[in-house]
């Protein structure tokens, strides 16, 4: 998996990709991969209010297994899109997602009793890679889809990774432009090399 995500191909559930363009809402978008390199990764002050903001959360990591409360979460999170509307959960995981086609761990974020987003995180020997997130949508204003990826981003570092793949953004200004605001952000040029990429650059 480390060297299939490092030449940017990624997963869902058991197909694996990779492609340089793409068309969303009748416009053309070039892709790029993305990583973060975890040794130069600090968090903006903006992200640092994200952290603040969600101190009161509870974070648990699971084998990824899809149960009812899961299963609701997303029917809610889908709600949300106006285009590109994801049909289900195994868009993105296999049937059996805590090892096919590799490890999965899912990062669930609690508030008390309730279980308010998750992170679906494929787990190599020196990297990670987001394979899906969701939150409850009445809960927006704690920005949980930031939130996850700084605790995934965290939980990286801890156990001794070196990269975390946010996944695909886009040159063009996009609904994707919140991963290029990660520091320590690297893109990927399709001829098997990666260079830092400016913090905000589109």
């Amino acid at each position: 998996m480390d060297e299939l995500w490092a030449e940017g191909w990624r997963h869902f559930g058991e197909i694996f990709f990779r492609y340089r363009r793409w068309q969303h809402d009748g416009r053309d978008y070039t892709v790029t991969p993305l990583r973060v390199d975890l040794e130069r990764f600090a968090p903006s002050r903006s992200q640092r209010r994200v952290l603040a903001r969600n101190r009161d959360l509870r974070i648990q990591v699971r084998p990824t297994a899809l149960d009812a409360e899961l299963w609701r979460m997303f029917e809610a999170h889908r709600r949300r899109f106006r285009a590109d509307v994801p049909g289900s959960l195994h868009s993105f995981l296999s049937r059996r997602p805590a090892e096919v086609p590799c490890r999965n761990e899912t990062i669930l974020v609690y508030s008390g009793q309730r279980l308010i987003a998750a992170h679906f995180l494929d787990v190599g020997l020196e990297a990670t890679s987001a394979v899906y997130s969701m939150f409850d949508p009445a809960e927006s204003r704690r920005s949980l889809g930031i939130y996850t990826i700084l605790v995934a981003i965290d939980l990286s570092r801890r156990t001794g990774r070196r990269y975390y793949y946010p996944g695909y953004a886009t040159r063009e200004s996009s609904p994707y432009d919140y991963k290029k605001n990660l520091p320590g952000l690297e893109e990927y040029d399709w001829r098997s090399r990666w260079a830092p990429l400016e913090r905000g650059a589109v």
